[in-house]
């Protein structure tokens, strides 16, 4: 376990120590290396040392069941310490094992509905780091080969609006963001394969104004790609389920308008509208609140927005 521990702190930038895993008194704390009575603050190769120090410290304690949601907490806290922190999560011996595990424990609490709002904060951190392995590079292929989005498919598929269940699909839907957002065909395919669409869409429709917008703009991501598109565009009746979906969102937005959420449907209409079975039936079923003075606000305030709307209707003039 040693030489495993000190691999690991190794992946975070610093030198091989004797730690032996044991919990440390202050290790939530930063630790300062002496450097012959000069403040560490101005050293910031010793900045750096010591908060990677305090990382490595974490996850050892994550072995800890007594000490595993704090340490949870603490590393989401600081996941922009270390850009390299997915890496040495996806790479540290058991730790994703442990993510995984805090992650399938809550199963049981999702139907009937039993989850308090402590235990979705500790999921939530666990995902949030999750997160930072989906992100990097070098890691987020590797997690996509390993089907791990498919653990959180069930956080997605709950439909209760407490705000511990809301937080669970928020943060699994920053998960499946990371993913997509680098426009990779092999990570559209996935989803496209997995189901995943079903869960997306129920989302935009009846998600929480934050959860609409990441939904949404996952979807956008999946359709921008030749063979997400095709998926969506080649059934009539997937299409139509989408278009109306998507009226739904226009029309919920009415009462309270989201000009993140109004640009990122504008955008998946204006790539819909590239298949001419979807610009035929838009033109017909189009909701009137894109046309009319419903969002005139957000059409004065965001000049985004406004070039959007413009070439959605010129693409459907």
């Amino acid at each position: 376990m040693n030489y495993q521990n000190q691999m690991l702190y190794s992946r975070l930038g610093g030198q091989p120590t004797n730690a032996t895993g044991g919990a440390l008194n202050g290790m939530y704390s930063n630790p300062v290396p002496a450097n012959n009575g000069n403040n560490a603050s101005s050293n910031p190769q010793a900045v750096s040392n010591a908060e990677n120090e305090v990382l490595y410290q974490l996850m050892i304690e994550l072995f800890s069941l007594s000490n595993r949601e704090q340490a949870l907490a603490e590393l989401s806290r600081r996941r922009d310490q270390n850009p390299d922190l997915g890496v040495a999560l996806w790479n540290s011996f058991g730790v994703m094992t442990i993510l995984y595990q805090e992650i399938i424990a809550i199963y049981p609490l999702l139907n009937p509905p039993a989850l308090t709002m402590p235990v979705s904060n500790r999921a939530c951190n666990s995902l949030a780091l999750l997160q930072l392995v989906a992100t990097h590079e070098q890691t987020r292929m590797q997690l996509l080969k390993a089907n791990v989005p498919q653990l959180l498919y069930p956080f997605l598929s709950t439909t209760s609006k407490a705000k511990q269940y809301d937080n669970l699909r928020l943060t699994s839907l920053g998960v499946i963001g990371a993913l997509v957002k680098y426009d990779n065909h092999d990570v559209i395919s996935f989803f496209v394969a997995t189901e995943f669409l079903p869960l997306c869409l129920k989302i935009m429709d009846i998600g929480s104004e934050l959860c609409k917008v990441v939904a949404t703009f996952i979807f956008q991501k999946i359709i921008l790609d030749d063979g997400g598109f095709h998926y969506v565009t080649s059934h009539p009746k997937r299409l139509h389920t989408v278009l109306v979906i998507l009226n739904n969102v226009i029309n919920q937005m009415v009462a309270a308008p989201s000009g993140r959420l109004l640009k990122s449907v504008t955008k998946c209409l204006i790539r819909l509208a590239d298949n001419d079975k979807a610009k035929e039936e838009m033109r017909e079923s189009i909701t009137e609140h894109l046309r009319d003075s419903t969002f005139a606000q957000v059409l004065a305030e965001d000049v985004t927005y406004r070039r959007l709307i413009y070439q959605l209707l010129i693409k459907l003039a």
